[in-house]
């Protein structure tokens, strides 16, 4: 039975949008062309079993789960599709459960690196100046090359309070730091705006898309429209993504029609996401804001809005993350991690691998961090415009033209 609510989770933190299947295949339904290549696989069992000399490594069910791990790399959708030992899903278990937290870091497997994409707002991650792009190194002084993503996370989850250290790689500058962090539950303020300062322009801010994310956005457009502003600036930089339904809300707050998305699933069939009706819709002008660490959900609300020339994108091509993955349950408690459905825009872009180029490009300086609404409270026109934000400020200037 599928469980019809897509869960999401951070875990170093990991968010992905899945599905939860209990049901496995049973061996009967193994495919006949296959038998073949399971016969082969036996063959080779029976003479490890046999042969191999050092007699303590023969353990059938690890070798077993390591060919589980071979079959799922060799589909080459490294950092996503994964085999999960029921030691991992337990892991995966007790920390949605709340029994270990992380750093607040949304990290990504890319080029077999692992990479952070999005340090959440108010974060340990976060106040150690780690940066959307860098890479992990070691962990506790473990060099990480040849794990996988869940093994990676295993090692930076962990009791709340609890010291974990990273080595870290900024590949734009190929600098080398060690960063030391407490794991910590991190608490994230969802929806935050501003006007801007010298300007009729409103900054809103979407940390995620956790549930109620487009209640509280109609709630922020509900007080722009009162002070009669003229322009919004959306933005999305570091939004590692979460559920898609409240994606498609969000972009239905600014669309009247048409579709938000397209799913393809494993026969190259396309299910059309629909824009659902939302009354009031927004019709001030509109710039959206996104980054390496825009994912996920994220990268839907941008590309839709993007195709349907509602908004004009500034800043970078967003990370790529373009997949549902379902959870199939195997019968001795591991599971398949496996990617199911490809997410298109509107216009038939592929964000998978590729993710979604901006009209407008502009990077940050290599020193710089966005500048998010909560930050602009002292601010005046004169501090804003002289600030390193050029991605803010080119759409502001967009926006004010």
């Amino acid at each position: 039975m599928v469980d019809n609510s897509i869960r999401t989770y951070i875990a170093t933190g990991v968010m992905l949008d899945r599905w939860v299947l209990s049901a496995f295949v049973p061996l009967r339904n193994i495919p006949p062309d296959a038998r073949d290549d399971f016969e082969l696989m036996a063959e080779a069992l029976n003479v490890i079993e046999r042969f191999y000399v050092n007699r303590d490594a023969v353990d059938p069910r690890q070798l077993t789960y390591g060919a589980l791990h071979g079959m799922v790399a060799a589909l080459a959708d490294v950092g996503h599709t994964i085999f999960l030992t029921p030691e991992m899903v337990g892991e995966q278990k007790a920390f949605e459960q709340g029994a270990t937290q992380g750093i607040g870091a949304e990290v990504h497997m890319r080029d077999w690196n692992f990479v952070v994409v999005t340090p959440l707002d108010g974060s340990p991650a976060e106040r150690a100046g780690l940066q959307p792009g860098e890479i992990i190194l070691r962990v506790d002084g473990r060099s990480i090359t040849g794990l996988n993503l869940h093994q990676v996370r295993s090692l930076i989850l962990g009791r709340p309070g609890t010291p974990v250290e990273l080595v870290i790689l900024d590949p734009r500058t190929r600098r080398i730091r060690d960063v030391h962090l407490v794991r910590e539950a991190t608490p994230v303020q969802d929806v935050t705006w501003r006007r801007l300062p010298g300007s009729a322009v409103a900054h809103i801010r979407i940390a995620d898309f956790r549930p109620g994310i487009s209640d509280q956005l109609g709630n922020a457009l509900g007080e722009i429209k009162k002070q009669d502003l003229k322009g919004i600036i959306l933005d999305l930089r570091d939004n590692p993504g979460g559920f898609v339904d409240e994606a498609v809300l969000t972009v239905s707050r600014f669309l009247r029609g048409g579709n938000v998305y397209f799913e393809r699933d494993a026969k190259g069939q396309l299910l059309p996401i629909k824009v659902r009706p939302a009354a009031p819709v927004c019709d001030l002008r509109m710039a959206v804001l996104v980054n390496r660490g825009t994912a996920s959900s994220a990268e839907i609300a941008a590309g839709a809005l993007k195709d349907a020339n509602r908004a004009t994108l500034v800043g970078e091509t967003t990370f790529g993350a373009g997949t549902v993955l379902n959870e199939f349950s195997l019968s001795d408690g591991s599971a398949l991690l496996l990617a199911v459905k490809e997410w298109l825009t509107p216009q038939g872009r592929n964000i998978w691998h590729k993710g979604i180029p901006p009209d407008i490009e502009v990077s940050l300086p290599a020193d710089a961090s966005p500048l998010f609404p909560e930050g602009e409270v002292r601010m005046n026109a004169s501090r804003l415009l002289a600030s390193q934000d050029e991605q803010l400020r080119r759409a502001l200037a967009l926006l004010a033209q």
